[in-house]
C-alpha cells in the first residue's frame, strides 16, 4: 500500500480495498488467517442476518473492552478528530461505537455477496450526487478518493449500479496467496475490476492511467500515513501525510478527482460526494498535486466529523499521535 509522492516517476498509488492487512509472522499463522476468512465467508453467510449482526456487535464490544493496541490507537485518532472536545468518558463511548462500526463492516463484508444489488442501492442514501454527475458529464475519467469509513464495499456495489459497469481499484497482495485470491474473488463478485498493486502482468499505475484515459472510473482509499513518501496535508488541524498517487493519476489523465466519504445509517449506508478538486492551472505538477490533496483532506475532515464512529483507522495517521498508553488493570 505504499506509494511515491508526486515528484518523479510515480510508484503505484497508495490504495487498497483490503482493510487491515494481516501482519503475519509465519506460514502457519498465514494459513490460519486464510482458514479464518474462509470460515467467515462460509459460516457467516449461512447465519440469519439478525444473528450475524448481533454476534459481530458483541465481538466489537468485547474488542473495545480488551483495549488492544489498535483500539488504543483508534481512541487517540478520534481524540484528534473530535478536537479534544470530549471528556474521557465520552471519548471511550465513541471509541466503543467505532469498534462496533468496524465489526459491522466485517459482518457485512462476509454477507455482502448474499445481498442483492437492488437492496444495497435502495438502502443507500446519497448526498452530493450532483457533483458526481457533473464530473461524469465532462466525459473524462473519474478518480473517487475515499477514507476508510463506513462500508466502502457496499458503496462499490452502488457505484457499479450507477455506472452500469465496473470500476477499477487496486488491491495489495496478501500472504498467503490463497487469502489474496479470496479477497480478489470477493470484490470481483461485487462487480469491481481489481488490479494487483504488485505482481501483475503490468504495473498498476500503467493499467490505471490507460483505464482513466479511456474514461474509466477508479476508487482509491487514501487516508494513510506514508511518512516522507507522502504529500503533507493539514488533517483535522494537524500535519499528516497522504499518498499523492490518486491526484497524480487524475492530473496525468485529465480525470476528475472527487472526494467521497462513506458511513453507516441505522438501516443501510450513506455516501457523500464532495465537489471535484481542481488539478489544472499554473504551477508545477508537484505543487498542484499537493494542493489537490489538501482539498481531499479538507473534504475528508468535514465528512468524517459528521460520523466519526464510522472512521475505521486503527493505525497511525499522524506520525506524532501514538496509541494511548495501556491503562492500569487493563480489562
Amino acid at each position: 500500500m505504499s506509494a511515491a509522492g508526486p515528484a518523479g516517476a510515480p510508484a503505484p498509488p497508495a490504495l487498497s480495498v483490503v482493510p487491515g492487512r494481516p501482519r503475519l509472522g509465519s506460514r502457519v499463522a498465514a494459513r490460519l488467517t486464510d482458514l479464518g476468512f474462509a470460515a467467515g465467508w462460509g459460516a457467516v453467510k449461512l447465519l440469519p442476518e439478525p444473528v450475524a449482526r448481533g454476534a459481530f456487535d458483541t465481538a466489537g464490544r468485547c474488542a473495545a473492552r480488551r483495549d488492544g493496541r489498535g483500539v488504543r490507537q483508534l481512541r487517540a485518532n478520534l481524540r484528534v478528530a473530535t478536537g479534544g472536545r470530549l471528556s474521557e468518558a465520552e471519548l471511550e463511548a465513541l471509541t466503543t461505537r467505532a469498534v462496533r462500526s468496524y465489526a459491522r463492516y466485517w459482518q457485512e463484508a462476509f454477507r455482502l455477496p448474499r445481498l442483492s444489488s437492488a437492496r444495497i442501492v435502495a438502502g443507500t442514501e446519497v448526498v452530493g450526487l450532483e457533483h458526481l454527475e457533473r464530473a461524469r458529464a465532462k466525459g473524462v475519467g473519474l478518480v473517487m478518493v475515499l477514507p476508510h469509513s463506513g462500508n466502502w464495499d457496499a458503496a462499490g456495489v452502488w457505484f457499479v449500479d450507477f455506472l452500469a459497469g465496473p470500476f477499477a481499484t487496486v488491491a495489495e497482495r496478501l500472504r498467503p496467496e490463497s487469502l489474496y485470491r479470496r479477497f480478489l474473488e470477493y470484490r470481483e463478485s461485487l462487480g469491481m475490476r481489481v488490479i494487483p498493486l504488485t505482481g501483475g502482468p503490468r504495473p498498476s499505475t500503467e493499467v490505471l492511467r490507460e483505464w482513466l484515459s479511456e474514461g474509466g472510473v477508479t476508487c482509491l482509499l487514501v487516508d494513510r500515513n506514508l511518512g516522507s513518501g507522502g504529500v503533507p496535508v493539514s488533517f483535522f488541524g494537524r500535519t499528516a501525510t497522504m499518498p499523492g498517487g490518486a491526484a497524480l493519476l487524475a492530473a496525468q489523465t485529465g480525470a476528475a478527482l472527487v472526494p467521497t466519504v462513506c458511513s453507516f445509517t441505522d438501516r443501510g449506508w450513506r455516501i457523500v460526494f464532495s465537489p471535484e478538486v481542481p488539478l489544472d492551472g499554473p504551477g508545477r505538477l508537484r505543487d498542484r498535486v499537493t494542493t489537490a490533496m489538501q482539498g481531499v483532506a479538507d473534504a475528508f475532515t468535514t465528512g468524517i466529523a459528521e460520523r466519526p464512529e464510522d472512521w475505521h483507522v486503527l493505525g497511525r495517521i499522524w506520525a506524532d499521535v501514538a496509541p494511548d498508553p495501556v491503562a492500569p488493570g487493563t480489562r
